[in-house]
């Protein structure tokens, strides 16, 4: 349907395993050592994600990696193991926080960085790994890892020339989508505004194939293909003016993604959500990141840093979010 057919699959999708294939406590809270609270909520985060956690506990990737020096995907291996097999209360992410900059060049160690912007690093440093060894793969056999398996979707953007009507489709993969919630008081009107056919601006002009020349169009987007795993970040950033927007935007324990998609039509696409990361703070670039996790267990808990509690859904569903994180 104008998508490329990868030549190869790097992941085959059916070995994904999305129910949790080990119910347990919680693992081991992560130790701060100034600043890092922004990297201890993403591998948390990631830790409780399950379909990702039963391949990394399989150890499936470092029994047949050949990479020399630094893997993410090796380090994330060993990570979930210690956290969620350690007696202890706390352990460092030792291992993380030494290769802060083979993650992403812009961190630095000791130094309050964003939590999305860690979390985008880390997918795409753990994608990087599992393609290394793959000499001359093409773009959508690159989009069967199991980065993209588990993370990965496809938007569709239909563009409609308001003259004749003609229609343009494009694709684009992505990984984790990022929702303006100016306007927005709950999340389905954000998803709804975002669906939305919207008419192009005049710096936007489109030249039309069928006309043949410059006329208004139509721009709409909609999710084509959705992840098994769907990670969504609320802009709390103002664009114009940087300052934090520090409202409650209401998000539901499940989510249904089909009146999202390119077809409406069909089965309720249900998502569960899982994670949320909070920041809490008066501007962007200084404050805290904590989050709420579902453990194994089913039984939801507050994770800062150190610390691991009990919490009940109410209190999750109650909170300013950064970051939504909802399990097909």
């Amino acid at each position: 349907e104008g998508m490329a057919l990868p030549q190869r699959i790097v992941s085959p999708p059916e070995k994904i395993c999305m129910d949790w294939q080990q119910r347990q406590r919680p693992g081991a809270g992560l130790c701060n050592l100034g600043s890092t609270c922004y990297i201890n909520v993403i591998l948390q985060c990631l830790t409780y994600t399950p379909p990702l956690a039963n391949y990394l506990l399989s150890s499936k990737h470092s029994q047949s990696c050949q990479q020399q020096g630094f893997c993410m995907m090796c380090t994330m291996e060993a990570h979930v193991r210690k956290v969620l097999c350690s007696s202890a209360s706390a352990i460092l992410p030792g291992a993380v926080l030494r290769d802060l900059k083979f993650i992403g060049e812009e961190f630095e160690y000791g130094r309050q960085e964003n939590a999305y912007e860690f979390l985008r690093c880390t997918l795409s440093a753990m994608h990087r790994a599992c393609v290394s060894g793959s000499s001359n793969l093409d773009v959508s056999s690159q989009q069967t890892t199991i980065v993209h398996q588990i993370f990965g979707g496809f938007m569709k953007y239909t563009v409609t020339c308001l003259s004749c009507k003609a229609v343009v489709d494009s694709y684009k993969a992505f990984l984790d989508v990022s929702l303006d919630i100016r306007e927005a008081s709950s999340l389905t009107t954000v998803l709804e505004d975002c669906v939305t056919p919207k008419q192009l601006d005049q710096k936007e002009c489109f030249r039309c194939g069928k006309c043949k020349k410059k006329a208004a169009a139509s721009k709409k987007v909609t999710v084509h293909r959705a992840p098994r795993v769907l990670t969504l970040c609320l802009e709390r950033a103002d664009q114009w003016t940087g300052t934090k927007i520090s409202k409650f935007v209401e998000y539901p324990e499940y989510l249904d993604l089909r009146p999202y998609m390119s077809d409406t039509s069909g089965e309720p696409l249900l998502c569960s959500l899982y994670a949320i990361v909070v920041h809490s703070g008066d501007t962007c670039l200084e404050g805290h990141f904590l989050c709420y996790t579902k453990a194994s267990n089913g039984l939801w808990y507050r994770m800062d840093d150190e610390s691991v509690d009990n919490c009940d859904i109410h209190t999750v569903l109650g909170q300013q979010a950064y970051l939504l994180f909802y399990a097909r």
